[in-house]
C-alpha cells in the first residue's frame, strides 16, 4: 500500500506515471521530481505527453499505472485536501462570454466551497490587479483578446493564496507587454514560497523564469534537475587556434576527441571538436578539464593562439533529446 505523505521537500512527486489509450501511450513511466519552493519549468515539443501528465496530477484524468503526490499528498485519493492548497490553469481559460472579468471571477470563487465570502470581493479586486486586468474589470469577457483570457485565467487561479500553481502555457496569446507581466508575476508568487509548475515551449519563458526544468519526448522523461544541471549534462565544444595542426590532432585525438580541421583564419587552422565526458584512457585525473588539455597540447610543442570550450545552450540540449526544434520567441 502507498504511504499518505511521500517525498519529503517534494511539492510534486510522481512515479512510472503512465497513462494510455488503447495500444497508444501518451505518458510512459515518467518519475518527475518538482522541489518545492522552485519555478519548474515542463517542457517538450507538442503531443509530448505534457498536459497528460498535468491532467492526471491534478485528478482530471486517471492513471493507468504509476502515481502521484502533490504537497505531500496522495492524488486522487487525498484530492479534496490537496485542491484547495492548488491553484490551476489548464488548456486555456473557459469563462460566460456575456459576464465581465470580475462577475466570472465572482461566480468561480463562490463555486468554490473553500473561499470565505466575506472576502470575496477584495480578492477579485486584487487577483485582477496581479494580471493588469483593473481597468477591464467590467468589460464583458466576449470583448476579452485572447491574452486578456489567458490573465484572467491566471486571475482565477490567485484567488486564493496557493502552495502550488500549475501552469498549462501561461504567456499563450500575450504580447510582449503581457508576456513580461506573467514572468514578473511568476518570479513574485515565487518570492511569497509558492512552488510554480509552468508548462512551456518557449525557451526565452524557461530561460528567463525556472530555476528547474523537465524535458518531455514522445511521453517519456529524457532529463530533468536544475537549468545549470540541463546545460551542463550537454556536450561541450572545444575550439582551437593553433599553426601546428597535425600534432594538435595527435594531441585531442589521445583524449578522446574526433578534431575537425578548418580554414586558417590567419593566425593558423581553426580545430573543433566535440569534448566527451570521460576520457577512454583515462590519461590524467580530470583529463577534460580545459586546462589539462591545453598543457597537454604546450607538452607536446602546439603552439596555442586560440582555445575555447564551450557548453551547449539549453536549446542544444532540448534539440539533442527531442531531435525537435524549441521556439525561442514567441
Amino acid at each position: 500500500m502507498t504511504p499518505a505523505h511521500r517525498g519529503p521537500g517534494l511539492a510534486i512527486e510522481t512515479r512510472e506515471l503512465t497513462k494510455r489509450f488503447g495500444h497508444q501511450v501518451a505518458v510512459d513511466s515518467i518519475d518527475l521530481a518538482v522541489p518545492q519552493g522552485s519555478v519548474f519549468g515542463f517542457l517538450g515539443p507538442n503531443g509530448s505527453g505534457k498536459t497528460t501528465t498535468i491532467r492526471m496530477m491534478l485528478g482530471l484524468a486517471s492513471a493507468t499505472a504509476g502515481s502521484v503526490s502533490l504537497l505531500g499528498l496522495d492524488m486522487p485519493r487525498r484530492l479534496d485536501e490537496v485542491l484547495p492548497r492548488v491553484g490551476a490553469l489548464v488548456e486555456g481559460p473557459a469563462f460566460y462570454p456575456f459576464l465581465s472579468g470580475a462577475a466570472n471571477l465572482h461566480r468561480l470563487d463562490a463555486a468554490d466551497r473553500h473561499a470565505v465570502p466575506g472576502t470575496r470581493r477584495a480578492r477579485v479586486t486584487e487577483a485582477l490587479e496581479r494580471v493588469g486586468l483593473s481597468h477591464a474589470a467590467r468589460k464583458k469577457v466576449r470583448a476579452y483578446s485572447l491574452g486578456m483570457k489567458q490573465r484572467l485565467g491566471i486571475a482565477n487561479a490567485l484567488l486564493s493564496r496557493r502552495e502550488l500553481l500549475v501552469l498549462d502555457e501561461p504567456t499563450n496569446g500575450l504580447d510582449p507587454q503581457g508576456t513580461r507581466e506573467v514572468r514578473s508575476l511568476v518570479r513574485s508568487l515565487a518570492a511569497d514560497g509558492a512552488t510554480v509548475f509552468v508548462s512551456s515551449h518557449l525557451l526565452a519563458e524557461v530561460e528567463q523564469i525556472c530555476t528547474h526544468a523537465a524535458i518531455m519526448s514522445a511521453g517519456r522523461l529524457v532529463a530533468q534537475g536544475t537549468l545549470p544541471e540541463l546545460r551542463q549534462a550537454g556536450s561541450a565544444q572545444l575550439r582551437l587556434i593553433t599553426p601546428d595542426a597535425g600534432r594538435a590532432s595527435g594531441v585531442l585525438a589521445r583524449f578522446g576527441m574526433t578534431p575537425v580541421i578548418g580554414h586558417p583564419d590567419g593566425q593558423g587552422a581553426v580545430i573543433t571538436a566535440i569534448v566527451p565526458d570521460a576520457v577512454p584512457d583515462a590519461m590524467v585525473p580530470g583529463a577534460t578539464a580545459p586546462e589539462s588539455i591545453v598543457a597537454a597540447l604546450v607538452a607536446d610543442g602546439v603552439r596555442v593562439r586560440g582555445f575555447t570550450v564551450e557548453r551547449g545552450s539549453l536549446e542544444d540540449r532540448f534539440v539533442a533529446l527531442t531531435g525537435e526544434g524549441f521556439d525561442v520567441a514567441q
